[in-house]
């Protein structure tokens, strides 16, 4: 029996501490709330429009090795949300040791913004050698393209291209300027 006294004094007297522990008042802060929107972001560069662009150029191939060149381009964005989509149509002539060649192209690509103002993205589309041989080329390759301000912006493509008419695929490498309208 004593053991069983002990047993309910302990309990009673542990049940009366936490007890007046628990019911001491609750801190509490008021919530307030407002009409006013937080920006959780900056509103960024609006990649939508038109552009135009020129570019210098690297072309390597087994069969004419190394050229260089520039050339211009103009194309369409449309953005939506963090994705991009669009269209170019591009011009450039290219040197090598004994050749100069005319070639066009059009491709189309899509891109994921990195940033507000980077573009990372991927082409694909048609090439034509327009002097020379004729050689037509399925194209494809990526880049980045960076907003330095709402008029313009750089860019850095690979594309490689493979043939459907001659047989000389190509590995090209563009750095240009866009001017954003």
């Amino acid at each position: 029996m004593r053991m069983s006294r002990r047993l309910l004094i302990v309990g009673i007297v542990l049940a009366c501490g936490t007890g007046a522990g628990m019911a001491s008042d609750l801190m509490s802060v008021p919530v307030q709330s407002s009409a006013v929107a937080i920006p959780v972001g900056g509103e960024g560069y609006n990649w939508n429009g038109f552009y135009a662009g020129l570019y210098g150029v690297v072309q390597s191939s087994a069969e004419r090795d190394v050229e260089t060149g520039v050339g211009v381009e103009a194309g369409v964005n449309a953005q939506f949300d963090f994705f991009l989509v669009g269209g170019e149509v591009a011009l450039q002539g290219l040197t090598g040791d004994t050749i100069d060649t005319a070639y066009g192209q059009v491709t189309g690509r899509g891109g994921v913004l990195i940033t507000n103002d980077l573009l990372a993205y991927a082409s694909a589309g048609y090439g034509m050698e327009l002097t020379g041989t004729g050689e037509s080329d399925l194209l494809a390759g990526g880049g980045i393209e960076y907003a330095i301000n709402d008029a313009l912006s750089v860019n850095a493509e690979y594309t490689r291209s493979f043939s459907i008419e001659g047989d000389n695929d190509k590995n090209q490498f563009t750095l240009g300027a866009r001017f954003h309208f």
